[in-house]
């Protein structure tokens, strides 16, 4: 059964929800209604935050930010909205593919809510503190005529407050920071400030500011740092210290105001690992990944180089679609597990870049051979056999190595490198490494771009038909000709079809060239002389005898041609018709039933299974060139290809078959051939491919 599509969610419903939530945490009065209706436009626009590529974090961020400024600060308005939006919108989310823009969606609002809520704290903080500056300065000047107003504040101040001498002696806190440290007054007051502030917990940046601020060279400074508390649990704060200065401007005390962050720190550091992990296997995923490639090609160091080994499991759809996703998530985790724990011990990042695919980045490699070993380590972990629900598979991998150094380099040069080497891999048969190479990318490139030429190269007629002559061997009378197409390229000039044939079937223009190629050999073979009328030979690919229209297409450009259909020879290749069954036989018999010839090109090269000739409608073998390398030996012909030959002839003959050599390159070889029986030879050594007025039967008639 399909699955049924989820809707978009409804604003105004989303709203309702949230209201019902959350209506009770606001400490302003307000309306149920109003607070839909003042819900509906955030609701609408993290709704369509799901379902647009546009940049999505400030949306959340400026909803949260909006609700502290409507005043929903209870402890729960922040967590009842979460989980009202994951109860919402995480099925549509997961739908739709967006989990990591929900996640960065939620993150982000959690991230406003609790900045506007700090702010909004600390704006209450700093008028707190200024008001305690104001008293501390009324007091000195009217003799602390205020000073229990300002320990009231002080005492009952909801953050932890101290005030210290610039020795580091502490002088007083409030009961706020004794909680948050776990340590009695008298105790805390037994501490210096030093001893809280201290390295290595304290990074240089943050150790410089206190000494800034004792030595009086700065007035205040803001950070969030870690702190141990007395039971040895760790808390997160949010910390503001400001110096105090007498009349005459001199430092006196220094005054720390700390917040506990705990667990908005928490949260983000869950909210980070979510975006930078694999919510599958756990380990980095391509964000991260990417992020410490940059950092990688930063590398100060111009001898540095950096590599990548990228690596796809062999077959891993056959998994997902027989066995099914839960098996083949189960194998991607094994997978993952097994490569995590051989190169994460070596100091390797591996990442899952996603479906079944995976990355090694090595940092400061050493070249290429170290690169190799990553990669067979990679694929000794992946052969290992996984069971899995009972079923023992037997899992490869391909890897492309791609080893550069950092000068230079960009992330999308490397990574487009890695993947043309990944298909390299693949291409050459799979459980096994590649090594990036130039020449053999720019020959890819080159090809790359044929192909890309060939539809608009035939649309405005840039290719043309040559021919070699065939050469009866009994008296070397030339008694046909086979139709070679070329490509006049505007920038590459003349090119053979060994360059462009196999590009042609690769993108399915092998039909349409197939087709053009035969209506123009079948035009200018028209006017050859009728009797006796000269062979046209035209070769057809295996696509095109799989074509449902082929039959149709040769009646046609015969009957428009002119051409007889005794006169036409149709080379089909040995992979395409042996073994042919069902629709192909038909196909076969019903072009032998037009009175055309067919003959099998480049015999010996694919199945070579004679048996089977005999109940096929062919009227002639033509041999492969690779047959001829035997006749040239230096010491003369080789014996055992003289007689393979000679053996394939006579089987030949005696199922009725003509036998067409192709390849012969001097007159000893045309000699063997002709003493074995061989009828009919094409070659340099005969002609090369002519234009089609330089054919002999045409030049006769001159």
């Amino acid at each position: 059964m399909r699955p049924v599509p989820i809707p978009t969610p409804d604003p105004e419903r989303l709203a309702e929800l949230w209201a019902q939530a959350i209506a009770w945490t606001s400490y302003v009065s307000m309306s149920r209604a109003e607070l839909v209706a003042h819900l509906t436009g955030p609701a609408a626009r993290m709704i369509e935050a799901l379902s647009t590529d546009e940049p999505d974090g400030h949306i959340g961020f400026e909803v949260g930010t909006a609700m502290v400024a409507a005043h929903f600060t209870h402890p729960t308005s922040l967590s009842r909205t979460l989980a009202v939006l994951g109860e919402h919108l995480q099925p549509y989310a997961e739908a739709t593919g967006s989990q990591k823009r929900f996640a960065r969606l939620q993150g982000s609002l959690a991230e406003g809510y609790a900045q506007a809520l700090r702010n909004r704290t600390m704006t209450e903080q700093e008028g707190i503190y200024a008001a305690a500056l104001v008293a501390q300065a009324e007091a000195e000047e009217a003799r602390w005529a205020s000073e229990a107003r300002f320990q009231a504040v002080f005492t009952e101040a909801a953050i932890g407050i101290g005030i210290g001498t610039l020795s580091g002696r502490l002088l007083e806190v409030n009961r706020a920071l004794c909680d948050m440290f776990g340590y009695p007054r008298e105790e805390f007051l037994e501490r210096t400030t030093a001893s809280f502030f201290q390295p290595p917990g304290d990074d240089g940046d943050v150790w410089q500011a206190y000494n800034d601020l004792w030595a009086g060279r700065s007035d205040n400074f803001r950070t969030e740092k870690p702190f141990v508390r007395s039971d040895g649990a760790e808390i997160w704060t949010d910390l503001v210290v400001s110096l105090i200065r007498d009349k005459d401007g001199t430092p006196k005390y220094a005054v720390g105001m700390v917040e506990d962050i705990t667990e908005r720190h928490r949260l983000q550091i869950q909210l980070r690992h979510q975006a930078l992990h694999d919510p599958l296997t756990d380990l980095p995923n391509r964000t991260l990944f990417f992020e410490r490639l940059a950092l990688a090609l930063a590398d100060p160091d111009p001898s540095a180089r950096v590599g990548v080994c990228y690596l796809d499991l062999d077959g891993f759809k056959a998994v997902n679609d027989t066995l099914g996703h839960d098996v083949g998530d189960q194998l991607l985790r094994t997978v993952a597990g097994r490569l995590a724990s051989r190169l994460h011990r070596s100091g390797h990042l591996v990442a899952r870049m996603g479906g079944d695919e995976f990355v090694v980045l090595v940092e400061r490699t050493a070249g290429t051979a170290e690169l190799v070993r990553v990669a067979e380590a990679a694929l000794a972990a992946v052969r290992i056999p996984v069971r899995v629900s009972g079923h023992a598979l037997k899992v490869s991998a391909s890897v492309g190595v791609v080893d550069r150094p950092v000068r230079g380099t960009t992330v999308a040069e490397l990574m487009k490198a890695a993947d043309t080497t990944l298909y390299w891999a693949k291409a050459d048969g799979r459980d096994r490494w590649a090594v990036f190479d130039a020449d053999r990318h720019a020959s890819d490139v080159s090809r790359y771009r044929l192909s890309a030429q060939l539809p608009a190269a035939l649309a405005r007629r840039q290719f043309f038909v040559e021919y070699q002559p065939l050469v009866r061997l009994a008296d070397g009378v030339p008694v046909g000709a086979e139709a070679l197409v070329r490509w006049r390229h505007p920038e590459r000039g003349v090119i053979g079809p060994g360059r462009f044939i196999e590009l042609a079937e690769e993108t399915g223009l092998i039909v349409s060239l197939g087709r053009w190629v035969l209506r123009e050999a079948c035009e200018q073979a028209q006017a050859w002389p009728d009797s006796p009328r000269p062979l046209l030979s035209v070769n057809v690919a295996a696509r095109q005898v799989r074509e449902a229209t082929i039959v149709e297409d040769v009646k046609t450009i015969l009957a428009e041609t002119g051409l007889p259909a005794e006169g036409l020879q149709l080379e089909l290749t040995e992979t395409s018709v042996m073994g042919s069954t069902g629709q192909p036989l038909r196909t076969l018999h019903a072009l032998a039933d037009l009175g055309i010839r067919l003959a099998i090109d480049d015999f010996g090269t694919g199945y070579s299974n004679l048996a089977y000739l005999r109940s096929l409608p062919v009227h002639a073998l033509k041999l492969a060139g690779s047959f001829m390398s035997g006749l040239r030996a230096p010491g003369g012909p080789d014996q055992a290809d003289q007689e393979i030959l000679e053996a394939v002839i006579r089987l030949a003959h005696k199922l009725k078959m003509s036998v067409i050599a192709e390849g012969v390159e001097t007159a000893s070889q045309a000699a063997v051939l002709r003493e074995l029986g061989c009828d009919t030879a094409q070659g340099w050594h005969f002609s090369r491919s002519v234009e089609p007025s330089a054919l002999p039967w045409l030049q006769r008639g001159q």
